[in-house]
């Protein structure tokens, strides 16, 4: 059985009440030795090496840069609980302690004995696993409840010994869920299940996919995988650095203070764009951006590079004094034919001037000479070798390439013959710039100049770890160049094939993990919807025939009062029922949301703004949600993101906006965490009604 103490602070009577004040007490003491700890960082001085030395000025701001990094992992965030459960183990199993507290950090007191224990730490794994069946020597688990500004209210006690059955505590499960939110997303670091764990726990390698129904936890899976990573790996990634990669700024803002609850403060959160981090300053044709993004664009790239790699003509006649020497031009085909098939394009240019130099040092030792390598380097500058590499191996750049590509019809259609006509048609510049410096670039135009960048020499480094949220919606293009930055790393892969919105997205999993060249990635199946209730989830499961029919329902574990509910209405007084439904809404707690297809959503923000209820925009600034409780959220930034409360308008415009439709439909659909209302004056689409 599940033995609860929910009880204000400071109220009750008995045992409860003073077991409950007792740890309160507690929690006052462990937030004075973190205090403690942080204040004994903040004073530290850095050592310093001195001299002027450059490695030493980098060692001196390293140690800086590591105390900053120290300094904030140990602030004290006033809405985040320091502990969030305890384990009673059996005597002995542990030296010299018997219970431990686990929070989000670890919290030692003054002679360096812990408070608190970090959630990851190895002790802590029972927590989350320990059953009646296999209590790993637990002989009682307790959770505690909290207020929003981190006030411990009540606990919660689940005894792993002695008869009787016991719910696994679903009550406290159910209540931080529900617990009304606002603002940013919370971490679950305390509500873990025990198949989410297996995940966040999961080795650095080899990398995961996770496919997640609406609801599973599959972004908080990730979050969490990556402090558990930094906890076990952290000298080992920290070469490298670990990278979150989310769909836009939007959502990444939505998850911004999730890492720095759990102490990690130093990941990189952006988005493709950023990480490749050259502006785009053109617009591509729907059809063209799709085809720029197929995975076919590969080859067409690397037959356009190497196209420019040409046979000899003649070979070269080098002199040295009286002396002369002939390499012919059988023999630099037969050198540029070896090297085309084993390097990139600048190493292979840099290669053949001194493979020819070579040749000619060959010739020189028949003479009786005795050549070395400062004459070979001669030869390879030499006026008749650069002249060689001229006509048969040019220097080009991404840029020269590309121009090319998309203005020459005729040298389009000799490297993209697996593209049909109209394909190419598509592809080319209507209005093709003069030269490639003047150019314009499309975000999917630098995609293949990253692409191209790498087929004529290879990046160095690799990032340690990189996480992709939303992955389902990335193209191969894109998914070739984050995989380029993460060769010798491991990915954690978030998304739902179900909810795959964009017309060049990749693919099924396996086509994913390809072009991540990450092929022997653990890809794992999350279908418990935890956050949405079921029947929400059973609604817009409706849509799953059409849009991913090899895809199960997802399964909802919890069922909430009149969670759903569809509201029909005229036209004439369509937008009054929206405006009422967000201000009912608002008479409860936690946050609102205000979805609509993107061309109606300004209006419907502009009418609530009218009857007085202070919306925000999704979208015009990074920190909408932190400002309010009811934000209007156009359709396509809806992703990824939580509400306890979502009113959806007029589905159907949202299902015909687009040609994924019904994929953006369903992702509306699911982001509700307590309660979904639909209000339409048009007819539902047909799997809806």
């Amino acid at each position: 059985m599940v033995e609860s103490v929910l009880l204000p602070a400071g109220s009750g009577s008995g045992s409860d009440s003073g077991e409950l004040e007792a740890e309160q007490a507690f929690l006052t003491e462990a937030r004075a030795a973190l205090a403690r700890m942080h204040l004994e960082v903040e004073e530290r001085d850095v050592p310093l090496i001195g001299g002027e030395d450059n490695d030493e000025r980098f060692t001196n701001e390293a140690n800086e840069r590591a105390k900053r990094q120290r300094t904030l992992a140990l602030r004290d965030l006033p809405d985040v609980p320091l502990f969030f459960g305890r384990l009673d183990y059996e005597a002995g199993t542990i030296e010299e302690i018997d219970r431990i507290y686990i929070g989000r950090r670890h919290v030692h007191d003054g002679s360096g004995s812990p408070l608190v224990i970090d959630w990851r730490a190895p002790v802590s794994v029972p927590f989350y696993r320990a059953t009646r069946s296999d209590r790993q020597r637990v002989l009682l688990r307790r959770r505690y409840g909290f207020s929003d500004v981190a006030e411990l209210t009540g606990f919660e006690d689940e005894p792993l010994i002695g008869a009787g059955e016991t719910d696994q505590a679903d009550a406290f499960l159910r209540a931080e869920i529900e617990r009304p939110r606002t603002g940013p997303m919370r971490d679950i670091v305390a509500t873990i299940q025990p198949e989410q764990d297996d995940l966040v726990r999961a080795p650095l390698h080899p990398s995961v996919c996770v496919q997640g129904a609406p609801g599973t936890g599959k972004t908080a899976v990730g979050l969490h995988r990556v402090a558990y990573l930094l906890y076990t790996e952290r000298e080992r990634l920290s070469r490298g650095g670990v990278v979150i990669v989310g769909p836009n700024r939007s959502f990444l803002s939505y998850i911004r203070k999730v890492l720095p609850a759990l102490g990690e403060v130093d990941v990189r959160q952006i988005t493709i764009e950023e990480l490749i981090s050259q502006p785009a300053t053109a617009v591509d044709e729907p059809t063209a951006a799709r085809l720029k993004s197929d995975a076919r664009m590969a080859a067409v790239l690397r037959r356009a590079l190497w196209s420019h790699v040409v046979a000899p003509t003649e070979g070269i006649l080098y002199s040295k004094g009286s002396q002369r020497f002939r390499v012919h031009d059988y023999q630099v085909a037969d050198i540029v034919a070896a090297l085309r098939e084993s390097t990139r394009y600048a190493p292979g240019r840099d290669a053949l001037a001194q493979r020819i130099a070579h040749a000619v040092l060959v010739l020189m030792e028949q003479r009786g000479e005795s050549p070395d390598d400062r004459v070979q380097n001669a030869v390879a500058r030499s006026k008749p070798v650069k002249a060689l590499l001229d006509a048969v191996w040019p220097r080009v750049t991404p840029e020269q390439v590309l121009h090319r590509l998309l203005s020459d019809a005729e040298f389009l259609a000799q490297a993209a013959g697996d593209f049909s006509e109209e394909e190419r048609a598509a592809l080319l510049w209507r209005k093709p710039a003069r030269s490639w410096k003047s150019a314009k670039w499309s975000a999917a135009d630098i995609l293949l100049l990253d692409e191209l960048t790498d087929l004529i020499e290879r990046s160095s480094g690799s990032l340690g770890h990189l996480v992709l949220d939303e992955a389902q919606d990335l193209s191969a293009m894109q998914l070739r160049a984050l995989g380029r930055r993460c060769r010798t790393g491991s990915v954690t892969v978030l998304g739902d094939l179900a909810q795959a919105t964009s017309p060049w997205a990749a693919g099924p999993w396996e086509r994913v993990l390809g072009h991540l060249d990450k092929t022997d990635a653990l890809v794992v199946e999350l279908d418990r919807g935890f956050r949405v209730p079921d029947q929400i989830i059973n609604f817009a499961a409706r849509l799953l025939p059409r849009i991913a029919p090899t895809l199960g329902v997802p399964r909802g574990v919890r069922t909430v009062a009149d969670a759903l509910s569809i509201v029909e209405t005229s036209e004439a007084s369509f937008t009054d029922a929206l405006v009422s439904a967000c201000q009912s809404a608002l008479t409860g707690q936690g946050s609102v949301a205000l979805i609509a297809a993107d061309n109606q959503i300004t209006q419907l923000y502009d009418a609530l703004t009218a009857a007085g209820l202070q919306p925000a925009l999704l979208g015009t600034t990074e920190d909408e949600m932190d400002t309010t409780r009811l934000v209007c959220v156009p359709a396509t930034l809806a992703k990824g993101l939580e509400f306890d409360s979502v009113i959806v308008a007029e589905p159907t415009q949202i299902a015909t906006a687009e040609p994924q439709g019904l994929q953006r439909l369903y992702v509306v659909l699911t982001r509700a965490v307590s309660s979904l209302q639909v209000i339409h004056a048009e007819p539902l689409p047909a799997l809806l009604s």
